[in-house]
């Protein structure tokens, strides 16, 4: 009897016990709003580029003769990259050059074929001017019955063909004039054309920068649809990051981005919101965003990678509770039950709390 009761009571105690703990379990955490700073940010990854990078294509077909700089050298804008092979357009353009030199020698030069039709013109004005007093000499006479009428007529028709000749001259003169202006001019468009094709044949920088990549090796053929090089500043790089689209509603120009990179994993710096691409990518559902050092980095290198963070706003005295103490996006469980909250920031962590409740106000936990 002794031990039956001796087991009762420890099977009494051990409910007990039981009891306890499932007490102590139900026990739910509860804490009170607290004031301190927040900042709302906006994630996003980081990939370093220099500005005004681009790449470089081909205007025509043909194959690589030679790269004629090397990764790494610096360009000046103009400067050629590359050479394709132009044996046929060089031979072009010096034919042309050529062409051009004659039409300008005749057009310009002081053995040209108008040199000698002014000279033309200066004996036939000469030739003019003495049948004229030759003419008004006989005719004087011819008025006073001196001379015969064939001396008239003579000179008559010696001064109109005097006169013919130096207005057909003169008429020459403007024709061929006309004539050697007209080859000048093509024979300038023609060079001009030529030196042209010839320059399509090497691929020439647009910018003064850095010459990053080189993709074709001589020999390789060269086709206007694939890149030859990658060109970019040489001293300015900008950071390029990618938004989700749920966020990019609330990036503005001029916001502040704190970003980190891997090649400086113990810095953080800061940067600059000054452009906003507004077409989506609809592979990544994210939007491109760029933004300038404020003071950047010794050294860095196009692809550089890293992350950040953009911030959207701060406060420094705000009413803010954890984030898992929410429950529907802006309920919370108090002791008096739920209440609706309004929220206002928030970041990873915390919600800052505008109305519903105060600094006093218990909040429990919500049940897993």
């Amino acid at each position: 009897m002794q031990l039956l009761r001796a087991y009762l009571s420890y099977i009494l105690l051990l409910g007990i016990n039981i009891l306890v703990l499932v007490g102590c379990g139900s026990k739910r955490e509860r804490i009170q709003p607290m004031v301190k700073a927040i900042t709302e940010s906006v994630y996003t990854s980081v990939t370093i580029q220099p500005d005004s990078l681009y790449e470089a294509y081909a205007s025509v077909n043909g194959i690589l003769d030679k790269n004629l700089l090397d990764e790494g050298d610096t360009v000046q804008k103009g400067m050629a990259l590359a050479q394709i092979i132009n044996t046929v357009p060089k031979l072009n353009t010096e034919n042309a050059r050529l062409n051009l030199e004659l039409a300008k020698k005749n057009y310009l030069g002081n053995d040209a074929v108008l040199k000698g039709i002014r000279e033309r013109i200066e004996a036939a004005e000469l030739q003019l001017y003495n049948d004229s007093l030759n003419y008004n000499r006989q005719r004087n006479l011819w008025e006073q019955n001196i001379g015969s009428q064939t001396q008239y007529d003579n000179k008559k028709l010696a001064y109109e063909l005097s006169s013919n000749n130096v207005t057909a001259l003169r008429t020459s003169y403007d024709q061929t004039r006309n004539d050697l202006e007209t080859k000048y001019k093509q024979a300038v468009n023609s060079y001009k054309n030529s030196a042209n094709t010839t320059r399509d044949f090497a691929i020439e920088s647009k910018i003064n920068g850095t010459v990053y990549a080189l993709y074709k090796n001589p020999g390789e053929i060269i086709n206007t649809m694939e890149p030859v090089a990658s060109v970019g500043s040489s001293d300015v790089f900008i950071v390029e990051m990618l938004v989700d689209e749920v966020d990019i509603v609330k990036i503005q120009l001029g916001q502040k981005a704190l970003i980190t990179l891997d090649a400086y994993p113990a810095e953080v710096f800061e940067t600059r919101i000054n452009k906003i691409y507004p077409k989506k990518d609809d592979r990544s559902q994210t939007f491109k965003i760029e933004a300038i050092f404020v003071t950047p980095p010794d050294k860095l290198y196009p692809g550089l990678s890293g992350e950040g963070n953009i911030i959207i706003q701060q406060k420094e005295d705000a009413l803010v509770i954890p984030k898992e103490y929410l429950t529907g996006g802006n309920m919370v469980e108090t002791e008096d039950g739920e209440v609706e909250i309004t929220i206002g920031l928030q970041n990873l962590q915390f919600a800052e709390v505008l109305s519903g409740i105060n600094s006093s106000t218990y909040l429990l936990k919500p049940e897993e």
